[in-house]
């Protein structure tokens, strides 16, 4: 495993995967992804509240997976790219690690 896919922040990786454990917090991650989006915007495209969708900002905002940014009184929301690369070392990190261990029991059961 490469120094840089292995450096991570553990607590971090760990916010940002229980972020992502729900299903909703996933699909508005998609939404914000490709453009900034109003709160309002994010709340019509689930058949949720509107504090529903507010608390599910939140954990993905406190995750560091999405940015808030006021405009008068809308409140917009675009994923966070350093956020986002986080949660890519952290899974690059497990993937590597696992095909390592895979490889070395190949070569463990290789005559």
């Amino acid at each position: 495993m490469s120094a840089e896919v292995g450096r991570f922040d553990e607590d971090g990786a760990d916010e940002v995967f229980r972020a992502l454990a729900e299903p909703r917090r996933r699909a508005i991650l998609r939404l914000v992804g490709a453009h900034e989006l109003a709160a309002g915007e994010i709340a019509g495209a689930f058949e949720i509240s509107r504090p529903a969708v507010s608390q599910h900002l939140g954990v993905l905002r406190a995750a560091g997976l999405v940015r808030e940014r006021r405009s008068g009184t809308r409140r917009l929301y675009r994923a966070e790219p350093s956020g986002v690369e986080q949660a890519r070392r952290a899974l690059a990190g497990i993937w590597s690690s696992a095909l390592d261990r895979a490889a070395r029991l190949a070569e463990e059961e290789t005559p």
